[in-house]
């Protein structure tokens, strides 16, 4: 007799228990009795390996009851929700070990609307609509377990969409379960019992499989296959339902080829209306118009004529070569911005590739110079100036307060004295044909300059521009008097004049290279007028720098500058007399003058790729200069009314949303037809064209914020 076989069942009488259990407790007594007596007699016998079975029978049993004697028989612990309730009913006939069991009750559990989610040391029975919610075993294998334990699968999908096959799968999932696609990875995520996701799992890897519709080659003679492409892709514009058997067709710009994809029947249909659009053309029907949106019209022909040339070259020695090359002809249309070709197909495929490549949109460079000078200049000034007036007849006469740039001699001309400087005295006695002038002289002057200039402009890639603001200034070259018509007196005197710009010049010329590097070519002029007056005509002081530079985009560079410090000394004395002590002051002059000069002019260029860019740099200069004049309206403008000030609007009202691309696109489709034939329009799309810091010091501080608008103002 096995002792691992019990039958329990719930209905059986106190009675038949007691009798089963007292003949079960004599057998294994009277058992255990047979092996005492024969330890003499045989060995022991081996222990039986055969795992323990049992049988399940519950009618109408409470549910909890199962649980537990289900934890008994396979050693596992449960957790019940309070929500688990009701009576079970299990007939079984064969026994079965501890996982068979196990299995069983899952599927108990199902049945009754609960399921187990097992944890690394407990497993809890809870209802299943919240069993998917709760950290149920995951699994991502190929073997999966099957049976009624609630899992969680992801099932790769390789040559499917898996979005298209959640409507297929959704009626095979229970509404406990969960069944949903990832897009990006392209994978299905199963939630529900091992079974139906195994079930699920295969009718996925049935579905998932390579289609059999072959991808074909078409190279083409004559049509362009991105043009082919365009009117087949029309045709497909029906029914949406039916778009999914309809093939597939790809342009190869590169060998003028067509990729189709589909089915049998479908591709041969459409390898039929190929051949017949890829036809040659009557002669004189190989003209093309090609608008252009960045590039200069008659800037190009010069480099298609050359490369039509490379290309029929290559065809020299073949027939018909020298007919082919008189067939190519390019001209510009500069009204419209366009380019008439008109060439063999093979040919014009070459140019039409190459001028969607040049007809890109060139990027914009903004460069802002900054140019800061700060100079001071003292000068101290002493000393006695003596001279004699050779006027005839004398009177004494005292002189106070007159300039010491002009020299003493001006005395003389007393019905206009010069301006008043300084501290001066003059005396003097004219005596007959020998009067003498003396003057004391004590002045000291500071003189200081602060400029600051951030003159900025903007310009395309490697185009050069400029920037004058200034003044343009007469300067005297010459004079002419012509001798007078029998008198003394000249007649038509006149001078000769020439102009040239007083003020800030910046002229650049940028490049930009790969990795948004830019070579610079600047010329950086300002030029001032000095307040000098010694000089016969005007003076000049200018600063220039002309040099060749490459800079970083968002990058500040120092151009160059000049710190400079002079100290000049002058001394004017009587030769003997000065040297005497004290004495000597008397006839002595001294004047001592130091200047101090510090120049420095930098650049800053940024690279304005595209328009969002350049919006933004021209909003935020839009923006300065408005709150500038906002400032002076608030101010008040004296003895006028204060709305009289200019005021800029705001920008938003400038801004304008461009036209829609179908619309944009439907107007630039034009055809040239009549005399020149079959004609084809293309309008060439540009590529969409895809800042930092630098910390600077040297003799100047510049301002933190000397490249930014100023704010709250």
């Amino acid at each position: 007799m096995c002792l691992g076989m019990l039958r329990i069942n719930t209905k059986q009488t106190m009675s038949q228990l007691i009798t089963l259990m007292t003949t079960a407790l004599l057998s294994a007594a009277l058992l255990v009795a047979g092996n005492v007596a024969s330890v003499d007699a045989a060995p022991p016998a081996k222990p039986s390996t055969a795992p323990i079975t049992t049988k399940l029978n519950f009618v109408e049993a409470d549910i909890r009851t199962v649980i537990d004697a289900v934890a008994k028989l396979t050693g596992q612990n449960f957790i019940i929700d309070p929500r688990v309730k009701g009576k079970v009913t299990i007939i079984q006939q064969r026994p079965m070990d501890a996982d068979q069991v196990y299995k069983v009750f899952l599927s108990v559990l199902k049945v009754h609307g609960f399921a187990a989610i097992s944890g690394k040391d407990v497993t809890k029975i809870v209802p299943d609509v919240n069993a998917k919610q709760d950290a149920i075993r995951s699994s991502f294998g190929a073997n999966d377990a099957t049976g009624d334990e609630l899992i969680t699968k992801i099932v790769e999908v390789e040559y499917v969409n898996a979005a298209q096959l959640v409507p297929i799968l959704r009626p095979l999932v229970p509404q406990r379960g969960h069944l949903a696609a990832v897009p990006s990875s392209n994978v299905i995520i199963l939630s529900d019992s091992a079974a139906n996701i195994s079930r699920l799992t295969k009718i996925i890897r049935r579905i998932d499989t390579v289609s059999g519709d072959e991808i074909e080659v078409i190279p083409l003679q004559h049509a362009s296959a991105s043009e082919l492409v365009r009117i087949l892709s029309q045709l497909n514009k029906g029914d949406p339902k039916k778009a999914a058997g309809r093939p597939r067709v790809i342009a190869d710009e590169r060998t003028n080829s067509l990729l189709i994809s589909g089915g049998k029947s479908s591709r041969l249909n459409l390898k039929a209306l190929v051949a017949h659009l890829d036809t040659p053309l009557e002669i004189g029907g190989n003209t093309h118009v090609v608008y252009l949106r960045n590039a200069v019209a008659k800037d190009l022909v010069p480099v298609l004529t050359g490369l039509s040339k490379n290309v029929t070259k290559g065809k020299k020695g073949a027939t018909g070569g020298g007919t082919q090359r008189s067939q190519i002809s390019i001209q510009a249309d500069e009204n419209t911005n366009a380019l008439v070709i008109s060439a063999p197909p093979a040919v014009f495929r070459q140019l039409k590739s190459v001028i969607t490549q040049l007809d890109v949109r060139r990027a914009q460079v903004m460069v802002e110079a900054v140019i800061a000078e700060v100079s001071h200049e003292a000068t101290r000034e002493v000393g006695v100036q003596w001279a004699l007036d050779g006027r005839t007849g004398g009177s004494a006469v005292g002189l106070v307060n007159f300039s010491l740039g002009t020299p003493i001699t001006a005395y003389a001309n007393l019905e206009s004295p010069p301006s008043p400087i300084g501290f001066n005295v003059g005396f003097g006695d004219l005596l007959g044909t020998n009067p003498i002038v003396a003057l004391l002289s004590a002045l000291a002057g500071d003189s200081q300059t602060n400029i600051l200039a951030t003159p900025n402009l903007v310009t395309l890639d490697n185009e050069e521009a400029e920037i004058i603001v200034g003044q343009n200034v007469p300067f005297v070259t010459g004079s002419f008097t012509g001798p007078g018509g029998g008198g003394a007196n000249p007649t038509n005197p006149f001078n000769t004049v020439s102009r040239s710009d007083i003020g800030l010049t910046l002229k650049i010329k940028p490049q930009i290279n790969e990795g948004d590097a830019i070579k610079l070519d600047v010329f950086q002029e300002v030029s001032t007028i000095a307040p000098s007056s010694a000089a016969v005509d005007i003076i000049t002081n200018k600063r220039a720098i002309t040099t060749n530079v490459m800079v970083d985009d968002g990058q500040i560079l120092v151009l160059g500058g000049l710190i400079q410090d002079d100290l000049i000394e002058t001394e004017q004395k009587v030769p003997g007399l000065g040297d005497i002590p004290i004495l000597g002051w008397l006839f002595r002059y001294q004047r001592t003058t130091k200047i101090k000069t510090n120049l420095m002019v930098f650049i800053h260029p940024t690279i304005m790729k595209d328009n969002a860019t350049a919006m933004a740099i021209t909003n935020e200069k839009y923006n300065f200069i408005r709150s500038k004049q906002l400032q002076m309206k608030e101010e008040g403008v004296r003895l006028m009314d204060d709305e009289v000030a200019p005021i800029l609007e705001e920008l938003e009202d400038f801004i304008r949303l461009p036209p829609a691309y179908e619309n944009s696109a439907q107007r630039q489709e034009l055809s040239v037809q009549g005399g020149l034939g079959n004609s084809s329009t293309i309008s060439a799309e540009p590529p969409a064209m895809t800042d930092t810091d630098s910390d600077s010091s040297d003799a100047i501080e510049l301002p933190p914020n000397l490249f930014e608008s100023e704010e709250g103002e």
